[in-house]
C-alpha cells in the first residue's frame, strides 16, 4: 500500500509540473521585473513559467514559496539549475509511484 503522504507529494509535484507547462495571466498576476538576488532552494515549493504575452511583458520562472511568488530571470544559470532539480525530483517520485502501483506477478 502506498503511504498517503507519498501519494499527496506525487500529486502535488504532478500538479506543479502541469502548471509549469500552462501558466497564463489568468492564473497568476504577471511578473514585471526579476528579483536581483538568489533565493534559497529550500524555500521553493514549486514553480511556473511565464512567457511574454500582451499582458505579461517579460519571460520569467516564478518560484512559489510559502511567502508568495518570486519572479526570476530564466537566463540565469542558478534559476535553471533550480528548475532542473525540481524536475528531477518530480521524475524520481513518478518512477517510485509507478513501481509501487504495478501489480505483482505470481
Amino acid at each position: 500500500m502506498v503511504p498517503i503522504r507519498a501519494a499527496v507529494l506525487a500529486f502535488t509535484l504532478l500538479a506543479l509540473c502541469l502548471l509549469a507547462t500552462n501558466t497564463s495571466a489568468a492564473y497568476y498576476s504577471c511578473c514585471h521585473s526579476h528579483v536581483k538576488t538568489r533565493i534559497s532552494f529550500r524555500a521553493i515549493k514549486g514553480y511556473s513559467v511565464q512567457t511574454v504575452t500582451e499582458m505579461c511583458p517579460i519571460n520569467a520562472i516564478i518560484f512559489l514559496t510559502s511567502k508568495g511568488k518570486v519572479c526570476t530571470n530564466p537566463a540565469l544559470k542558478w534559476v535553471m539549475d533550480y528548475v532542473h532539480l525540481i524536475s528531477n525530483k518530480a521524475q524520481k517520485v513518478h518512477i517510485k509511484m509507478s513501481q509501487a502501483t504495478k501489480p505483482s506477478h505470481g
